[in-house]
């Protein structure tokens, strides 16, 4: 994947603070065909934890390959997805705004975008649920109605797989007191101050720091996978969703886990033009050195094998990846048939689009809101067709 010099230039105070640059490469290199000799990868805020399981991967792969890698930091979602169109990056560590441009959803209904022809190689398992102060009386997601509920508008990803919760149980806004905050660390202190009686959460994420104060004074709703119905309403409103034990996080431990509802965020994406040998290279480097990096932090023991090629995952994977996988026999059967499902839904959301923007309507269309009024039916036809 080619760079501009610009891109690569901008990535080198990144590098220079994660101490990726020539030098630190260990004795024991060992050259991997077809790894690229320098890689450059989008990831969130550099004070976040995203940037710092990242700057792990990186650093490890950086050892024992001689690669060098560059990390290009952006707090903002719509930002990294961008940088990896333009080919700025050379690959990204995405979440939900990969899901959102493969889909077509929200700021890529816009000329410029529609769904994405984007990959997946490995990712890593995150969850979230609703959090609940135990003074609140709520156990279940039922309970929710008539309560307070914090929301973060500004959050999309967050927003996004609330909403699909709330549906899966039939709660609507009319349900409850919404209560907005700019952010979900407010959202979570509030939350700590009796302020509003429930939020949507990551156990692992940094803002549920927030709940670390009263830890033993809130209740996690669980979404155990025994609940089929639940589950079949959850799977229809976000396909990408899976249960999940957590057992780290406010409240939560290896002694106290809980069933929540798990995703795959980040994942390592690329376009599915990237070259096959070298996603082939790359996949490796992250699996076959997952002991060097491992202990880094916590919560990179989700990269292992064959937890981080697992599905639903926002993106079908890339061929470069499948091939991996085949080789390591962690590609079954399943994976097939969820491959070609993601890859059918993916690929005829893009001829829709393409359909609809040849179109007059759609090439009048002047404010994105125009746009969505044309591409919400549409995209809602063709997903019910398949």
């Amino acid at each position: 994947m080619d760079l501009t010099r610009r891109a690569y230039l901008g990535g080198i105070g990144a590098a220079l603070g994660a101490g990726l640059m020539p030098g630190t490469a260990s004795a024991q290199v060992k050259p991997l065909p077809s790894l690229p000799s320098t890689m450059i990868w989008s990831v969130g805020d550099d004070d976040g934890p995203r940037y710092r399981e990242a700057l792990a991967i990186a650093d490890a792969i950086s050892k024992a390959h001689g690669t060098r890698i560059r990390l290009q930091p952006s707090e903002n979602s719509f930002g990294r997805m961008e940088q990896l169109k333009e080919r700025q990056v050379t690959h990204g560590f995405l979440g939900m705004e990969a899901y959102f441009a493969a889909e077509g959803l929200f700021s890529y209904v816009a000329p410029t975008w529609g769904p994405q022809d984007l990959r997946g190689l490995l990712g890593r398992i995150s969850s979230m649920s609703i959090v609940a102060s135990e003074a609140s009386g709520i156990k279940k997601l039922q309970d929710i109605k008539g309560k307070r509920l914090a929301r973060t508008p500004r959050n999309a990803a967050l927003s996004y797989r609330t909403d699909a919760l709330l549906e899966a149980a039939g709660i609507t806004a009319k349900d409850l007191t919404v209560v907005e905050f700019d952010g979900n660390v407010a959202a979570l202190a509030a939350l700590a101050r009796g302020e509003v009686d429930c939020a949507a959460a990551a156990p692992t994420a940094a803002s549920s720091q927030a709940l670390e104060a009263i830890a033993d004074r809130i209740v996690w709703i669980e979404l155990p996978a025994t609940d089929k119905d639940l589950w079949g309403r959850l799977l229809r409103a976000l396909p990408i969703a899976l249960p999940f034990v957590e057992d780290t996080g406010p409240g939560i431990s290896k002694t106290s886990p809980k069933s929540l509802m798990g995703y795959r965020d980040p994942v390592v994406t690329v376009y599915a033009d990237a070259g096959e040998l070298e996603v082939y290279a790359v996949t490796k480097a992250i699996a076959d050195n997952f002991e060097l990096y491992r202990g880094a932090l916590q919560i990179l023991e989700r990269w292992g094998l064959p937890q981080s090629a697992g599905f639903p995952s926002p993106l079908p994977f890339h061929d470069g990846t499948i091939r991996f996988l085949k080789e390591k026999g962690v590609w079954s059967a399943d994976h097939q048939r969820w491959q070609d499902g993601i890859m059918r839904r993916q690929t005829r959301l893009r001829q829709g689009w393409a359909e609809m923007m040849a179109k007059d309507p759609a090439k009048s269309a002047t404010t994105p809101e125009a746009l969505a009024e044309l591409w919400a039916p549409r995209r809602s036809e063709i997903l019910k067709s398949l």
